[in-house]
């Protein structure tokens, strides 16, 4: 009895170093599990995937992009020192957070928790780059030559793969970002990375509406 009650589980300790560590040093590696897909799903995420659509987002004025890139660029400065690179990636996430119809700000939580903003990251399993896509997606759905290290490349398979998982799942955030993990059904990478989102990366006026057809409350999870 007592040594059940001094006890933790591994998960639950994973999830106190992720909140000690305020989401800053630990690659929760993406683990995005291999799976069959439907001739129209893999027509329409190779269509995504290759669109070479200039990576300039798109605000509701000037004014609003200004507000948003000074108010998360600071967030950023000491993992991506140099201004330059930090707004180009900035933008780029946005860019690719809107095409996708994800919100920003979730998949700044999303990278925070999986790589750490590391560009280069590598999981145990083989996943790459900021938002730790799995190379069996490349094969899946893009061309050789495309490289998960690249900055733009990997933010497009990481929003897209995001996408394809909240469209399976209907809109139910908590399991897709379970997929997104290969920890489908577990609490703990959903809540981390809820957690990243909304207390990191919240922006108290929202740029655009993530596009959820049934939201999930991760905390009654």
């Amino acid at each position: 009895m007592k040594r059940s009650q001094t006890s933790i589980s591994s998960s639950l300790k994973a999830l106190l170093i992720c909140i000690s560590m305020g989401f800053s040093g630990l690659v929760v590696a993406g683990g995005q599990q291999q799976e069959a897909l439907a001739a129209s799903v893999q027509t329409s995420m190779q269509k995504a995937i290759s669109d070479a659509a200039s990576p300039e987002p798109i605000f509701s004025s000037e004014e609003e992009k200004l507000r948003w890139l000074t108010e998360m660029s600071p967030r950023l400065a000491k993992r991506l020192p140099d201004t330059r690179d930090r707004v180009e990636f900035l933008k780029t996430v946005y860019y690719e957070a809107q095409r996708a119809g994800l919100d920003p700000q979730l998949v700044l939580g999303l990278i925070e928790v999986e790589s750490a903003f590391r560009k280069y990251a590598v999981s145990s399993v083989g996943a790459r780059g900021f938002m730790q896509v799995m190379p069996f997606w490349v094969k899946q759905i893009g061309t050789s030559e495309q490289n998960l290290f690249h900055l733009r490349t990997n933010l497009r398979y990481g929003c897209t793969i995001l996408r394809h998982y909240l469209d399976i799942e209907k809109g139910d955030l908590y399991r897709a970002l379970g997929r997104y993990n290969g920890s489908l059904g577990r609490p703990e990478y959903p809540n981390v990375v809820r957690a990243a989102w909304e207390k990191k990366w919240a922006y108290n006026k929202p740029a655009v509406q993530i596009s959820l057809t049934a939201p999930t409350t991760l905390a009654q999870r």
